[in-house]
């Protein structure tokens, strides 16, 4: 397998996790935080929702946060955020379409201006930013799941919501 095959292997993995994940939030609560400095449940989603498209600028260029004009991704339900993950899971698929290996051992710069934040091989920029950094935000939904006293998916095995561990 290529670089890109085995990162699309793991992506599409945690692709069907994430699904599950969102296909638990309850629509009536986006507003939700469960603290002030936290963003709302309707952010977080929108956050996790729209990480698979962020492989795009690493597939490409170097990504300067000086001259990129980025807006958040909005959404106001769960059918939403389904929807958004679908359509940057297919971003995400094809900025690896084809990448040979050699691609993905060049060096890949992240930057705001001169300060550098991020210089890694493209592979593992994209494992740290498209999956790693997703998986982490994915945790924080599940915890905002059970904050809300909604069952949390088992997605790596049971929780303690799966009939399962209740027996």
């Amino acid at each position: 397998m290529t670089l890109a095959e085995r990162l699309l292997a793991d992506f599409r993995t945690e692709s069907a996790n994430t699904r599950k994940y969102l296909e638990a939030i309850p629509d009536d609560k986006l507003d939700w935080k469960p603290h002030e400095k936290s963003m709302s449940l309707g952010q977080l989603v929108a956050h996790i929702a729209e990480n698979p498209s962020w492989v795009s600028s690493i597939a490409g260029d170097d990504l300067d946060f000086a001259t990129v004009d980025y807006k958040p991704l909005v959404v106001s339900s769960r059918a939403e955020a389904i929807a958004a993950l679908d359509e940057h899971a297919a971003t995400f698929e094809a900025a690896l379409e084809g990448k040979s290996d050699e691609a993905m051992l060049e060096t890949w710069t992240m930057r705001n201006g001169d300060a550098i934040l991020m210089q890694a091989p493209r592979h593992e920029a994209m494992r740290a930013t498209g999956i790693h950094h997703w998986i982490h935000h994915r945790g924080q939904l599940g915890v905002y799941l059970r904050l809300l006293d909604v069952a949390v998916p088992g997605i790596y095995g049971p929780t303690a919501d799966d009939e399962s561990m209740t027996t």
